[in-house]
Protein backbone atom coordinates (compact mmCIF):
# COMPACT_ATOMS: atom_id res chain seq x y z
CA UNK A 1 0.00 0.00 0.00
CA UNK A 2 1.28 3.33 -1.26
CA UNK A 3 1.18 6.77 0.45
CA UNK A 4 -1.81 8.02 -1.72
CA UNK A 5 -3.67 4.85 -1.08
CA UNK A 6 -3.73 5.43 2.41
CA UNK A 7 -4.83 9.35 1.93
CA UNK A 8 -7.74 7.51 -0.53
CA UNK A 9 -8.93 5.93 2.33
CA UNK A 10 -8.78 8.67 4.96
CA UNK A 11 -10.47 11.23 2.45
CA UNK A 12 -13.06 9.13 2.71
CA UNK A 13 -13.52 10.19 6.18
CA UNK A 14 -12.69 13.63 5.81
CA UNK A 15 -12.70 15.71 2.39
CA UNK A 16 -9.90 17.50 2.13
CA UNK A 17 -12.12 19.70 0.17
CA UNK A 18 -13.94 20.66 3.10
CA UNK A 19 -10.86 21.88 5.16
CA UNK A 20 -11.51 25.79 5.94
CA UNK A 21 -9.29 28.05 3.84
CA UNK A 22 -6.75 29.15 5.85
CA UNK A 23 -6.03 25.47 6.85
CA UNK A 24 -2.78 23.59 5.84
CA UNK A 25 -3.89 19.70 5.54
CA UNK A 26 -3.03 16.90 3.13
CA UNK A 27 0.28 15.58 2.52
CA UNK A 28 2.79 17.97 3.83
CA UNK A 29 5.92 15.94 3.85
CA UNK A 30 6.46 12.96 1.66
CA UNK A 31 6.33 11.09 -1.54
CA UNK A 32 2.96 10.07 -2.41
CA UNK A 33 4.03 7.06 -4.66
CA UNK A 34 6.49 5.72 -1.13
CA UNK A 35 5.21 2.11 0.03
CA UNK A 36 3.67 2.16 3.63
CA UNK A 37 5.46 0.07 6.05
CA UNK A 38 3.41 1.29 8.94
CA UNK A 39 1.29 4.07 10.02
CA UNK A 40 1.69 5.48 13.50
CA UNK A 41 -1.58 7.92 14.24
CA UNK A 42 -1.03 11.30 16.80
CA UNK A 43 -2.71 14.66 17.90
CA UNK A 44 0.76 16.31 17.07
CA UNK A 45 3.80 15.59 15.03
CA UNK A 46 6.67 16.12 17.47
CA UNK A 47 9.89 15.34 17.69
CA UNK A 48 9.10 12.37 19.92
CA UNK A 49 6.45 11.65 17.61
CA UNK A 50 8.79 11.25 14.69
CA UNK A 51 11.08 9.10 17.21
CA UNK A 52 8.22 7.13 18.10
CA UNK A 53 7.35 6.05 14.14
CA UNK A 54 11.54 5.75 13.75
CA UNK A 55 11.63 3.26 16.16
CA UNK A 56 8.06 1.14 15.48
CA UNK A 57 9.30 1.29 11.67
CA UNK A 58 6.20 3.32 10.40
CA UNK A 59 6.93 5.80 7.69
CA UNK A 60 3.52 7.36 7.39
CA UNK A 61 2.41 9.46 10.08
CA UNK A 62 -1.36 10.42 10.03
CA UNK A 63 -1.51 13.64 12.13
CA UNK A 64 -4.69 15.79 13.18
CA UNK A 65 -2.74 19.01 13.87
CA UNK A 66 -0.40 20.01 10.69
CA UNK A 67 3.38 20.84 11.85
CA UNK A 68 3.68 22.81 8.64
CA UNK A 69 0.82 25.56 8.68
CA UNK A 70 2.58 28.61 7.72
CA UNK A 71 5.28 28.92 4.84
CA UNK A 72 9.06 28.90 5.57
CA UNK A 73 11.97 30.27 4.55
CA UNK A 74 14.93 28.28 5.22
CA UNK A 75 15.08 25.17 6.70
CA UNK A 76 17.87 25.13 9.63
CA UNK A 77 16.48 23.26 12.55
CA UNK A 78 16.16 26.52 14.66
CA UNK A 79 12.63 25.88 15.99
CA UNK A 80 10.37 22.46 16.72
CA UNK A 81 8.67 22.71 13.29
CA UNK A 82 11.85 22.51 11.10
CA UNK A 83 13.62 19.88 13.38
CA UNK A 84 10.66 17.79 12.86
CA UNK A 85 10.48 18.58 9.11
CA UNK A 86 14.31 17.54 8.72
CA UNK A 87 14.10 14.68 10.88
CA UNK A 88 11.31 13.09 9.23
CA UNK A 89 12.70 13.80 6.04
CA UNK A 90 16.00 12.50 7.00
CA UNK A 91 14.15 9.27 7.82
CA UNK A 92 11.86 9.04 4.78
CA UNK A 93 8.57 9.37 7.07
CA UNK A 94 5.76 11.13 5.24
CA UNK A 95 3.21 13.09 7.22
CA UNK A 96 -0.61 13.64 6.81
CA UNK A 97 -2.57 16.27 8.47
CA UNK A 98 -6.38 15.95 8.55
CA UNK A 99 -7.35 18.90 10.94
CA UNK A 100 -10.19 21.08 10.25
CA UNK A 101 -11.60 18.51 7.64
CA UNK A 102 -11.78 16.30 10.16
CA UNK A 103 -13.20 18.76 12.65
CA UNK A 104 -15.88 19.46 9.79
CA UNK A 105 -16.95 15.81 9.36
CA UNK A 106 -20.32 14.62 10.45
CA UNK A 107 -18.31 11.29 12.10
CA UNK A 108 -15.31 13.26 13.05
CA UNK A 109 -14.00 15.34 16.17
CA UNK A 110 -16.98 16.24 17.88
CA UNK A 111 -18.44 13.04 16.99
CA UNK A 112 -15.76 11.58 18.84
CA UNK A 113 -17.00 13.86 21.53
CA UNK A 114 -20.60 13.06 21.13
CA UNK A 115 -19.77 9.50 21.55
CA UNK A 116 -17.47 9.75 24.89
CA UNK A 117 -19.91 12.06 26.66
CA UNK A 118 -23.56 10.02 25.74
CA UNK A 119 -25.25 13.17 23.30
CA UNK A 120 -28.10 11.57 21.72
CA UNK A 121 -28.87 12.28 18.26
CA UNK A 122 -26.32 15.15 17.10
CA UNK A 123 -26.50 17.38 14.80
CA UNK A 124 -24.19 19.61 12.70
CA UNK A 125 -24.03 22.75 14.88
CA UNK A 126 -22.49 25.36 12.37
CA UNK A 127 -23.36 23.96 9.01
CA UNK A 128 -20.87 24.45 6.29
CA UNK A 129 -21.91 27.20 3.39
CA UNK A 130 -19.99 26.38 0.00
CA UNK A 131 -19.98 22.58 -0.14
CA UNK A 132 -22.71 22.17 -2.50
CA UNK A 133 -22.98 22.16 -5.99
CA UNK A 134 -25.74 21.93 -8.73
CA UNK A 135 -25.13 21.05 -11.83
CA UNK A 136 -27.13 21.38 -15.05
CA UNK A 137 -27.17 19.67 -17.96
CA UNK A 138 -29.16 19.04 -21.35
CA UNK A 139 -29.82 15.59 -22.22
CA UNK A 140 -31.87 14.08 -25.58
CA UNK A 141 -34.88 12.43 -23.65
CA UNK A 142 -34.60 9.30 -24.87
CA UNK A 143 -30.66 8.69 -23.12
CA UNK A 144 -32.26 11.01 -19.97
CA UNK A 145 -32.50 8.28 -17.62
CA UNK A 146 -29.28 6.55 -17.94
CA UNK A 147 -27.40 9.35 -17.57
CA UNK A 148 -29.04 9.87 -14.41
CA UNK A 149 -28.47 6.32 -13.09
CA UNK A 150 -24.73 6.99 -13.92
CA UNK A 151 -25.16 10.29 -11.77
CA UNK A 152 -26.73 8.57 -9.13
CA UNK A 153 -24.47 5.40 -8.94
CA UNK A 154 -21.30 8.18 -7.99
CA UNK A 155 -23.33 10.15 -5.28
CA UNK A 156 -25.03 12.51 -7.45
CA UNK A 157 -28.26 13.78 -6.09
CA UNK A 158 -27.56 13.12 -2.21
CA UNK A 159 -29.29 15.15 0.06
CA UNK A 160 -29.46 14.14 3.64
CA UNK A 161 -31.34 11.23 4.14
CA UNK A 162 -32.55 10.95 0.42
CA UNK A 163 -30.66 9.71 -2.85
CA UNK A 164 -31.72 10.00 -6.83
CA UNK A 165 -32.94 12.91 -5.73
CA UNK A 166 -33.20 15.27 -9.15
CA UNK A 167 -35.39 17.64 -10.94
CA UNK A 168 -36.15 18.08 -15.02
CA UNK A 169 -37.69 20.07 -16.99
CA UNK A 170 -38.45 19.44 -21.10
CA UNK A 171 -37.29 21.58 -23.92
CA UNK A 172 -36.17 21.88 -27.36
CA UNK A 173 -32.37 22.10 -27.90
CA UNK A 174 -30.53 23.20 -31.52
CA UNK A 175 -27.09 22.79 -32.41
CA UNK A 176 -25.17 22.80 -36.06
CA UNK A 177 -22.40 20.53 -36.12
CA UNK A 178 -19.22 22.26 -38.07
CA UNK A 179 -16.93 20.23 -40.46
CA UNK A 180 -14.65 18.50 -38.36
CA UNK A 181 -17.73 17.61 -35.64
CA UNK A 182 -18.50 14.12 -35.63
CA UNK A 183 -22.10 14.11 -34.08
CA UNK A 184 -24.09 10.96 -32.75
CA UNK A 185 -27.42 13.19 -33.55
CA UNK A 186 -27.85 15.41 -36.61
CA UNK A 187 -25.73 15.86 -39.43
CA UNK A 188 -23.00 18.16 -39.88
CA UNK A 189 -23.81 21.39 -41.42
CA UNK A 190 -27.35 21.49 -40.51
CA UNK A 191 -29.19 22.15 -37.66
CA UNK A 192 -30.65 20.28 -35.64
CA UNK A 193 -33.74 20.15 -33.35
CA UNK A 194 -33.63 17.65 -30.23
CA UNK A 195 -36.10 17.54 -28.08
CA UNK A 196 -33.99 17.32 -24.59
CA UNK A 197 -34.44 16.78 -20.66
CA UNK A 198 -32.55 20.07 -18.31
CA UNK A 199 -31.45 18.06 -15.42
CA UNK A 200 -30.77 19.95 -12.34
CA UNK A 201 -28.78 17.69 -9.64
CA UNK A 202 -26.53 18.79 -6.38
CA UNK A 203 -23.97 16.96 -5.22
CA UNK A 204 -20.95 17.78 -2.00
CA UNK A 205 -18.34 19.64 -3.60
CA UNK A 206 -15.63 17.24 -2.75
CA UNK A 207 -17.48 14.70 -5.63
CA UNK A 208 -17.03 16.79 -7.96
CA UNK A 209 -14.67 14.91 -10.18
CA UNK A 210 -15.93 11.37 -10.51
CA UNK A 211 -19.55 13.09 -10.74
CA UNK A 212 -17.97 14.98 -14.01
CA UNK A 213 -16.27 12.42 -15.36
CA UNK A 214 -19.47 10.10 -15.06
CA UNK A 215 -21.53 12.66 -16.78
CA UNK A 216 -19.06 12.69 -20.08
CA UNK A 217 -18.57 9.21 -19.98
CA UNK A 218 -22.13 8.62 -19.97
CA UNK A 219 -23.75 11.42 -21.82
CA UNK A 220 -24.61 10.90 -25.52
CA UNK A 221 -23.46 14.19 -26.95
CA UNK A 222 -19.48 14.86 -28.38
CA UNK A 223 -20.16 18.02 -26.77
CA UNK A 224 -21.56 18.39 -23.44
CA UNK A 225 -23.60 21.25 -22.84
CA UNK A 226 -23.33 22.21 -19.12
CA UNK A 227 -23.03 24.52 -16.42
CA UNK A 228 -22.19 24.13 -12.50
CA UNK A 229 -22.61 26.71 -9.95
CA UNK A 230 -21.68 26.58 -6.55
CA UNK A 231 -24.60 26.81 -3.60
CA UNK A 232 -25.25 29.36 -0.65
CA UNK A 233 -27.29 26.90 0.96
CA UNK A 234 -26.38 24.97 4.09
CA UNK A 235 -24.82 21.80 4.22
CA UNK A 236 -26.59 20.39 7.32
CA UNK A 237 -24.20 17.19 7.09
CA UNK A 238 -20.90 18.89 6.87
CA UNK A 239 -19.44 21.61 9.54
CA UNK A 240 -18.11 22.75 13.27
CA UNK A 241 -19.44 21.33 16.07
CA UNK A 242 -22.30 19.11 17.21
CA UNK A 243 -25.60 19.76 19.18
CA UNK A 244 -27.65 17.11 20.99
CA UNK A 245 -29.53 15.59 24.35
CA UNK A 246 -28.49 13.93 26.94
CA UNK A 247 -30.51 12.38 29.66
CA UNK A 248 -31.80 15.59 32.09
CA UNK A 249 -29.42 16.10 34.91
CA UNK A 250 -28.14 18.76 37.16
CA UNK A 251 -25.36 21.20 36.62
CA UNK A 252 -23.01 19.46 38.95
CA UNK A 253 -23.36 15.84 37.97
CA UNK A 254 -23.04 17.12 34.45
CA UNK A 255 -19.53 18.47 35.46
CA UNK A 256 -18.45 15.83 37.77
CA UNK A 257 -19.30 13.68 34.12
CA UNK A 258 -17.35 15.83 31.99
CA UNK A 259 -14.44 16.08 34.02
CA UNK A 260 -14.37 11.82 34.45
CA UNK A 261 -14.84 11.33 30.74
CA UNK A 262 -12.82 13.78 29.25
CA UNK A 263 -10.04 13.04 31.41
CA UNK A 264 -9.37 16.91 32.08
CA UNK A 265 -8.18 18.48 35.73
CA UNK A 266 -10.04 21.44 35.50
CA UNK A 267 -12.88 23.25 33.86
CA UNK A 268 -13.28 26.70 33.52
CA UNK A 269 -16.88 27.67 32.80
CA UNK A 270 -19.46 30.38 33.26
CA UNK A 271 -21.90 31.44 35.84
CA UNK A 272 -24.21 28.34 36.82
CA UNK A 273 -27.38 29.23 35.99
CA UNK A 274 -28.92 26.17 38.82
CA UNK A 275 -31.29 24.42 36.10
CA UNK A 276 -31.21 21.21 34.61
CA UNK A 277 -28.76 20.43 32.00
CA UNK A 278 -30.53 18.48 28.65
CA UNK A 279 -29.42 20.10 25.31
CA UNK A 280 -25.16 20.29 24.99
CA UNK A 281 -22.98 21.86 22.27
CA UNK A 282 -19.76 21.21 21.50
CA UNK A 283 -16.69 21.99 19.77
CA UNK A 284 -13.34 20.57 19.45
CA UNK A 285 -10.32 22.78 19.71
CA UNK A 286 -10.46 26.81 19.87
CA UNK A 287 -14.42 27.18 19.21
CA UNK A 288 -15.27 30.73 21.02
CA UNK A 289 -16.82 31.58 17.69
CA UNK A 290 -19.43 29.02 17.99
CA UNK A 291 -21.13 30.33 21.57
CA UNK A 292 -23.61 32.48 19.47
CA UNK A 293 -24.38 29.67 17.04
CA UNK A 294 -25.29 27.44 20.38
CA UNK A 295 -27.13 30.18 21.97
CA UNK A 296 -29.26 30.56 18.93
CA UNK A 297 -30.06 26.82 19.36
CA UNK A 298 -30.84 26.48 22.72
CA UNK A 299 -27.85 24.66 24.11
CA UNK A 300 -28.00 24.40 27.80
CA UNK A 301 -24.45 24.03 28.03
CA UNK A 302 -21.26 24.89 25.44
CA UNK A 303 -18.27 22.84 25.50
CA UNK A 304 -14.87 23.83 23.90
CA UNK A 305 -11.39 25.34 24.39
CA UNK A 306 -9.39 28.43 24.19
CA UNK A 307 -12.56 30.75 25.72
CA UNK A 308 -10.77 34.09 26.59
CA UNK A 309 -11.77 36.37 29.63
CA UNK A 310 -14.68 38.50 27.98
CA UNK A 311 -15.65 35.40 25.75
CA UNK A 312 -17.48 33.77 28.78
CA UNK A 313 -20.00 37.01 29.12
CA UNK A 314 -21.01 35.89 25.65
CA UNK A 315 -23.26 33.34 27.95
CA UNK A 316 -25.52 36.42 28.26
CA UNK A 317 -26.81 34.18 31.66
CA UNK A 318 -28.92 31.79 29.28
CA UNK A 319 -26.21 28.54 29.09
CA UNK A 320 -23.19 27.33 31.11
CA UNK A 321 -19.75 28.07 28.57
CA UNK A 322 -17.07 25.14 29.65
CA UNK A 323 -13.81 25.23 29.06
CA UNK A 324 -12.21 21.65 29.16
CA UNK A 325 -8.71 22.19 27.26
CA UNK A 326 -7.67 21.89 24.07
CA UNK A 327 -6.40 18.81 23.79
CA UNK A 328 -8.71 17.45 26.21
CA UNK A 329 -11.63 18.05 23.23
CA UNK A 330 -9.70 16.68 20.72
CA UNK A 331 -7.58 13.80 22.85
CA UNK A 332 -9.79 10.56 21.42
CA UNK A 333 -9.41 11.54 17.86
CA UNK A 334 -6.54 9.82 17.22
CA UNK A 335 -8.73 6.76 18.52
CA UNK A 336 -11.39 7.65 16.33
CA UNK A 337 -8.66 7.49 13.51
CA UNK A 338 -7.01 4.15 14.49
CA UNK A 339 -10.53 2.24 14.55
CA UNK A 340 -11.29 3.59 11.33
CA UNK A 341 -7.92 3.00 9.28
CA UNK A 342 -7.92 -0.45 11.23
CA UNK A 343 -11.47 -1.27 9.53
CA UNK A 344 -10.67 0.03 6.41
CA UNK A 345 -7.42 -1.50 6.44
CA UNK A 346 -7.32 -5.01 8.24
CA UNK A 347 -3.87 -6.78 8.73
CA UNK A 348 -1.67 -3.64 8.39
CA UNK A 349 0.47 -2.17 11.19
CA UNK A 350 -1.28 0.62 12.54
CA UNK A 351 -0.58 1.96 15.76
CA UNK A 352 -1.76 4.68 17.96
CA UNK A 353 1.15 6.88 19.41
CA UNK A 354 1.99 6.77 22.84
CA UNK A 355 4.19 9.95 23.11
CA UNK A 356 3.11 12.97 25.31
CA UNK A 357 1.89 16.00 23.28
CA UNK A 358 -0.28 18.21 25.10
CA UNK A 359 2.36 21.30 25.72
CA UNK A 360 -0.20 22.93 28.87
CA UNK A 361 0.47 21.07 31.72
CA UNK A 362 -1.70 21.95 34.91
CA UNK A 363 -0.34 22.71 38.70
Amino acid sequence: MTVKEVMTVLEELAPLHHAEDFDNVGLLVGNPNQKVTGILVTLDTLENVVDEAIAKKSNLIVSFHPILFKGIKSLTGKNYVERVLIKAIRHHIAIYSMHTALDNSPRGVNAKICEVLGIKNPKILIPKKGSIKKLVTYIPKNEANRVKEALFAVGAGNIGNYENCSFSTMGTGSFKPQAHANPTKGQIGETNIEEEEQLNITYSSDKEHIILEALFAAHPYEEVAYEVTTLDNLNQNIGMGMIGEIDETDEQTFMEGVKKKMNTPIIRHSSLLKKSIKRVAVLGGSGAFAIKDALRQNADVFISADIKYHQFYEAEGQMVIMDIGHFETEQFTKNLLVDFLTKKIPNFAIALSESETNPIKYF
